[in-house]
């Protein structure tokens, strides 16, 4: 059955694994951006998290782009750039 799915385009648990892979962070404002691009098409695709401690609970936000980079370095700097800017923008409205 495996192999029908990835013949088919469909990715087994392992890639799917391998495909998030944390490629860069930053702390901006109290906040955590994890950049988290992902292979598609050849490229990679803009993609991160967002997240905040408050109070006892850990709050994720995660986002992605439609922005594909042909290196994982380039999407990675683009994510965390556009977590910065969503900080700015929605600050701790991001969690309501």
């Amino acid at each position: 059955m495996s192999f029908l799915k990835r013949l088919f385009g469909g990715k087994s648990q392992s890639d799917e694994a391998e495909s998030v892979q944390e490629a860069g962070r930053l702390e901006h404002k109290g906040f955590l951006v994890i950049a988290t691009p992902f292979k598609e098409g050849g490229q990679y695709q803009v993609c991160g998290v967002i997240s905040k401690q408050i109070g006892d609970e850990m709050k994720e936000n995660r986002f992605i782009r439609a922005d594909k980079c042909p290196t994982i370095e380039d999407a990675a700097n683009i994510a965390l750039n556009k977590g910065r800017q969503i900080i700015d923008e929605q600050g701790e409205r991001l969690f309501s």
